[in-house]
Order: structure tokens, then sequence, then C-alpha cells
């Protein structure tokens, strides 16, 4: 917890301060790279801390992640720049995946899945309130103090996380040795960078059909299907295709990816309008999307520990994901008018929606898996939310700067259009600058941004409607009483099928022989 709470606040109190860290360093033309290098790094580097954690142990691989994000943090507090900036950020991203992925991994190993509802939802309840007071640290250090110290707070942090888990977390060691698949990490990474960048840069550094843009997706999709094939035939693979055959997992991964594709490709703009459109200040737009966060809250603890008490989850995937799709289109119809009271409203649907679809699904992977697949699986399912995190991100930033401009001719003055010669990061430096603009020009930016931010929470709403329908199709098993691999010597042939293992007091069965 004390770990997650470090990486649920990083994310957090970048967003609010990215609009003027983003403006100072190159301007918002640059805003989805920053949060992209970092969705990046983690994603492709979660399978791999899932297996090696297999390899090595799940403590010595959390230790390693948190020393890598600190390093991370250190470097982009002092950047110089937004290549600096933009490379730093994925270090502190390979340092994040594995700060998240290994939790979760840590509590399928300590806790039964007929009890980790409860569990989930304390870990959600910790992320929660990383979200709200994020926002409010971030929006005050850019206000008051030099947004350097959004990195910078999280050395006293990090080190606090490294003292808790360094002398509390105790864990058996690995049973058997196993191989590091470097080949199938090298074309995972190779294979999601090049698909991105195309996304990334496609109608917005280059044309779409450009040999640039069709060579990235043409490599991309050789080195995805190369890493398919490949996985098939080593011996210990970083992702193990057999995981597909069980249902559950599939479904549940692939309503992650669709979730995370829709709530971080859409959310992540959030600040930037409340910012730029309505003109408030970065204190104050952390302050506006705290209902977001109170409903992820409310979601994630409330469905698991409804989860604990009823042994019951596909309802609320089903229910968040709906809840998700019309918080989307609700936050499609909000103008630089809407009064907050009502944008607090359609950020809680949200926020509701998507904190009773995240945990849940994860449980039930774990739930389905083998213990011997449990941090790889873990690993996976959060590598699937991270991707389409990663990918909704690079998306809707290429939707939103395709917008913006289209909009910017028809609503700028056409003499300041031609005063900046078409470089647009002249025009959106920062909101600061924009809010200094002359009035026309001002006027024209923020109505031409809003237009754009409006585009990109639209077409957010059909992948969450497309998560909607996916969740009928989570099968729902008995959730095992136990943990460790006494779950599979009493259990059913496939992973939680069948009746609980309990004692013959009617409690949990208890752990291995040597497991803490």
């Amino acid at each position: 917890m004390t770990s997650l709470f470090l990486a649920a606040l990083d994310q957090t109190i970048v967003a609010t301060a990215l609009p003027t860290i983003v403006g100072e360093l190159g301007g918002l033309d640059y805003y989805a790279w920053v949060v992209t290098a970092y969705l990046l790094s983690s994603t492709v580097c979660t399978p791999l801390y899932g297996k090696l954690s297999d390899i090595y142990g799940r403590r010595p691989m959390f230790l390693a992640a948190i020393l890598i994000f600190l390093l991370g943090s250190l470097l982009a507090g002092l950047a110089q720049g937004m290549i600096q900036l933009i490379a730093f950020r994925g270090v502190q991203g390979l340092g994040a995946g594995g700060m998240m992925a290994l939790t979760f991994a840590v509590i399928g190993d300590v806790v039964s899945p007929r009890q980790r509802g409860r569990y989930i939802g304390y870990l959600a309840g910790v992320w929660g309130f990383a979200s709200v007071v994020g926002p409010l640290i971030g929006g005050f250090i850019v206000d008051s103090l030099s947004w350097r110290w959004v990195f910078l707070i999280n050395l006293p942090i990090g080190a606090a996380a490294l003292a808790v888990t360094s002398g509390v977390l105790r864990l058996p060691a690995p049973a058997r040795r196993h191989r590091i698949d470097v080949e199938g990490a090298a074309l995972l990474m190779g294979g999601v960078g090049c698909l991105l960048l195309a996304v990334v840069w496609g109608g917005v550094e280059y044309p779409w059909g450009s040999p640039v843009i069709l060579g990235l997706a043409g490599g991309g999709t050789a080195l995805t299907v190369g890493f398919l094939a490949w996985e098939t035939r080593v011996a210990e693979p970083l992702l193990p295709l057999r995981l597909f055959r069980n249902s559950i997992f599939s479904v549940s991964s692939a309503l992650g990816f669709l979730i995370g594709f829709a709530l971080f490709g859409g959310v992540v703009f959030l600040p930037l309008f409340l910012q730029v459109v309505t003109g408030v200040s970065a204190t104050a737009s952390g302050l506006l999307i705290l209902p977001l966060t109170a409903g992820m809250v409310a979601g994630s603890v409330g469905s698991g520990r409804l989860t604990t008490a009823t042994g019951r989850y596909k309802v609320y995937p089903v229910a968040g994901s709906a809840l998700t799709a019309a918080g989307m289109a609700l936050l499609s119809l909000m103008t630089a008018e809407t009064p907050f009271w009502i944008s607090s409203l359609q950020m809680a649907v949200l926020g509701l929606g998507v904190g009773m679809v995240m945990q849940v699904s994860l449980l039930a992977i774990q739930n389905a898996v083998d213990y011997r697949d449990l941090g790889v699986a873990t690993s996976s399912a959060q590598f699937f939310r991270s991707l389409g995190g990663s990918f909704g991100v690079a998306l809707f930033g290429a939707i939103m700067n395709a917008r913006l401009l289209a909009e910017l001719p028809v609503h700028v003055p056409a003499e300041a259009l031609a005063a900046v010669r078409g470089e647009m990061s002249a025009l959106l430096s920062s909101p600061a600058a924009i809010r200094a603009l002359p009035p026309p020009v001002a006027d024209g930016v923020a109505a031409s941004l809003e237009l754009a931010i409006q585009a990109v929470f639209f077409w957010a709403v059909p992948i969450a409607v497309l998560g909607f329908a996916l969740s009928w199709y989570l099968r729902e098993i008995p959730l095992r009483d136990t943990v460790g691999p006494v779950a599979l010597a009493e259990g059913a042939e496939e992973a939680g099928v069948g009746a609980p293992a309990r004692s013959a007091a009617g409690g949990p069965v208890p752990l291995v022989e040597g497991a803490e």
C-alpha cells in the first residue's frame, strides 16, 4: 500500500501540473508525450516484472522497482528540456510499472481470492487518497513553487516506502528457477513502441499515409506477430499464450484494455480543459476533479467489500462499464458555461464506473489461474490495462491535435495565426500564456481547445460501450478460500471452478508450510 501510494501520487500530481510544465519546456503540442512516455515504459516492463518476480521473488523485484522510480523522479526534477523530461518520465515508468503490478501480485500471495476483494478495496482506497491529494499538491506546487518539486517530492515519500517494504515484506522464496525471456521482451517493446509512435505522429508530425507512419505501423505489426510466434516456441515465455485459453483471463484482460483506453485516454485531458477553457488555476483544477477520484474510491472499495461479502463479482464490471460509457458521454457535453456542480456529477459517474471495473476484473483473473501463474497473470492484467491507456493517450492526443489545428483558423483571428507562421507551440505555450494573449486570440484558442477536448470524450464513448458489451461474456466462478499451492491441490480442475476449499472448522485452509 505504501508503494502503491507512491506510484499513484506521481500520476495524479503530474496531471494537474502538466499544462504548465509542458508549456514552460516546449508547448502544448507535446502534452501527450509526457504521459505517453510514462505509460509506454510502465506498460512494456510490466510482464517482465511478473516473470522476474516468479524467478527471483517478489521482494527483491519490488525493492528494485522503487529504486528505479526514485531515480527517474530525481532526473525528471532536474530535466532541462522536453526531450530530457520525456526520457526521464520513461525511467519513472520503468519503476512504476513494477510497483503497481507487484503490489497486486503480493496481495495474491498472502490473501485468498474469497477475502481478496476486501484488500483490493483497501488498495483502491490508498489509490483514491493519493488521487485526492495528488492534484491538490500538484496545483499548489505549480502556483506557489517550482514545478520541479512535483517530481522531487517523490524522494522523501519513496524513502519511506523503501524503508517500510524492506522491513516488513517477507515472502517465501521461489520454489524453482526460470529462464528470462529476453528475446520476447525485446520483441514486445519494439512492437508496442512502433505502433504507439505511429499513432502519436500520425496526422500531426507526418501524414497518415506517409512512409514514416506506414513503416512504423508495418514494423510494429511485424514485431508483434514475431513476439506471438516466439512465445509459442520458448520454454519460459514472457506472456504464456496458454493463459488465453482461460476465458476469464481473456475477457478480463480485454475489458481492462478497453476501460484503460477510455479512462486514461480521456481523463488525462480534464486538467487541460479546466485550466484553459474554464480559466481556473492549477490548484482549482485539482479541486474540481475530486469528484472523479471520489467516485473511483467509492466504486472500488464498495465493489470490493460487496464481492467479499457475497462471493459474486460479475455484476460490477457490467454495471461499471455502463456507467463509464455514460460518464464519458456526459463529459463530451461539458462546455465553458457548464456549472461546476453539473460537471462534478459527470465526473463522479465516470469515476464510479471505472472503480467498479478495474479491481474486480483483476480479482477474477487471480481467482481463475493456477498459483504458479499468479505473478505473470497479474502483471499481464496490468499490462493490458496500461497498454489500453498508452494507446488511449496517444490516439486521443492525436485526435485533440488534429481537431485543434482544424478549429484554430475558425476561431482565432487570421493575423494572430500569421504572426506565429504556423508554429502552434508559439500560440499554445501554456495556460498562463494563453490567458495573457489579447482577448480575441485567447478566447479563440479556448474555444478551439474546448471543441478539441469534447471530441476526445466523444470518441471515448464507443470504446466504453464495447467494454460494456464484452463484460457480459465474463464468466463467474466461485471465489477460492485458499492461497498458495494448497488452492490447486484442493480446488477443482480449472482453477477456481467448483466449491471453494474450506477447513473442517469452516474457515479458510491455512497457507502451505513455510509461507508467511
